[in-house]
């Protein structure tokens, strides 16, 4: 292990916090995933779709009028 000196106390309490953060963060962002897939999913069963789900109308560019 390095010598990391007197500042040793305070630079391992750095990383367990920076460590105890990033993994707060992470499970944070995996239970919201998980409420926002269990919403998306009751919502589809009562029927109410996604707009991107929705079939796009095939694209016609109305004819430009020719200058007489």
């Amino acid at each position: 292990m390095p010598d990391l000196g007197q500042y040793a106390a305070f630079i391992i309490a750095a990383y367990v916090t920076a460590f105890a953060a990033i993994g707060a963060l992470a499970v944070f962002i995996l239970d919201d995933d998980r409420r926002q897939r269990r919403t998306l999913a009751a919502l589809e069963r009562a029927g109410v779709k996604r707009r991107s789900a929705q079939e796009a109308a095939p694209s016609v560019k109305p004819k430009r009028k020719r200058k007489s």
